[in-house]
C-alpha cells in the first residue's frame, strides 16, 4: 500500500520520485522513512516520542533546589532553566534572580569552558522575575548586570568580551580581547536578536528593537533602534513620547 496517494500533477511539472519504504509501502523522495510506517504503527510510535519528549523537558527543567541548580552562586526560588539548555558554565559565578525563567537551548556562562579561572564573581547577575528567550546567549568574562523585569525576545546575544583588530596580519580570533562591563536596566524589552556589545550601560524601561545593535549609554526611558542602535523615541517629563526628530537631548 502506499501511505501517500497519488495526486494531479499539472501537465509540465517532474513527478517527485518515490522511494521504497518499510512493509512493502513507498513515500516522497524528501519525506523521512519513519514517515512510510503503517499509520497503526507509526501513531502510536509519534505518540511514544513525544511523551517522552515532553517528560524530558519537565524533568530536565533546572529549578534551586535541583542538583544542578546547586552548583549557581545562587538561584532564587522559582527560578527556572528550561528543558534543553544551551551551553552553561562555571555556575558558581553566575546568579539568577527569584522567579527568573530561561528559556530552552539559552545559554547562560561565565567563560567559555567548564573550569575556567575569572577575575570577578559573580561574572553574570540576572535580576529577579526575567524572561530570557529561547536560544539567547549572555556570556560573561568581567561583569554582565541585568536588572530585575527584563523580557528578551528569542536569540538575544549579550556579551562584556570583544576581540580587538590591532594587528591587520594577525587572524583576529588569535588577538587579545577587551572586556567592559554592562548593564541592563530594570524593566526593559529587548527584541529578537538583539545584540548587547560590551560596554554596554542601558537605562530603565529601555526597548531595544529587534536585531539592533546596542554599544554605549542609554538613558531610561527610550526605544533604540538601528545598526548601531540609535534613539528614535524617548520619553521627556512633561511631554510626553518624543520622537526622533523632535527630540532635543540634554
Amino acid at each position: 500500500m502506499e501511505v501517500y496517494s497519488e495526486h494531479p500533477v499539472p501537465s509540465g511539472v517532474a513527478r517527485p520520485s518515490r522511494c521504497e519504504g518499510v512493509c512493502g509501502t513507498t513515500y516522497d523522495r524528501g519525506v523521512s522513512w519513519a514517515r512510510s510506517l503503517p499509520g497503526p504503527l507509526r501513531r502510536p510510535l509519534s505518540r511514544l516520542v513525544h511523551a517522552a519528549w515532553e517528560g524530558a523537558s519537565e524533568l530536565g527543567a533546572i529549578g534551586p533546589d535541583d542538583p544542578r541548580g546547586r552548583r549557581f552562586g545562587y538561584m532564587g526560588p522559582g527560578a527556572c532553566l528550561l528543558f534543553p539548555p544551551g551551553a552553561v558554565y562555571n555556575e558558581h559565578l553566575v546568579h539568577i534572580g527569584a522567579q527568573t525563567i530561561v528559556g530552552p537551548y539559552a545559554s547562560i556562562s561565565a567563560g567559555m569552558a567548564p573550569g575556567q579561572d575569572m577575575p570577578t564573581n559573580p561574572v553574570v547577575s540576572v535580576g529577579s522575575r526575567c524572561l530570557i528567550g529561547r536560544g539567547s546567549h549572555i556570556v560573561g568574562h568581567w561583569e554582565i548586570v541585568l536588572g530585575d523585569d527584563i523580557q528578551t525576545g528569542p536569540y538575544v546575544y549579550v556579551t562584556d568580551q570583544n576581540h580587538t583588530y590591532a594587528d591587520p596580519v594577525e587572524p583576529i580570533g588569535r588577538q587579545w580581547p577587551t572586556e567592559a562591563p554592562v548593564r541592563i536596566g530594570s524593566g526593559s524589552w529587548l527584541g529578537a536578536n538583539a545584540v548587547i556589545l560590551p560596554g554596554a550601560q542601558i537605562g530603565e524601561h529601555v526597548v531595544v528593537a529587534a536585531g539592533a545593535v546596542v554599544r554605549g549609554d542609554i538613558p531610561d526611558r527610550c526605544v533604540v533602534a538601528g545598526v548601531p542602535a540609535r534613539i528614535v523615541r524617548r520619553w521627556v517629563e512633561g511631554s510626553g513620547w518624543v520622537t526622533e526628530k523632535h527630540m532635543s537631548l540634554p
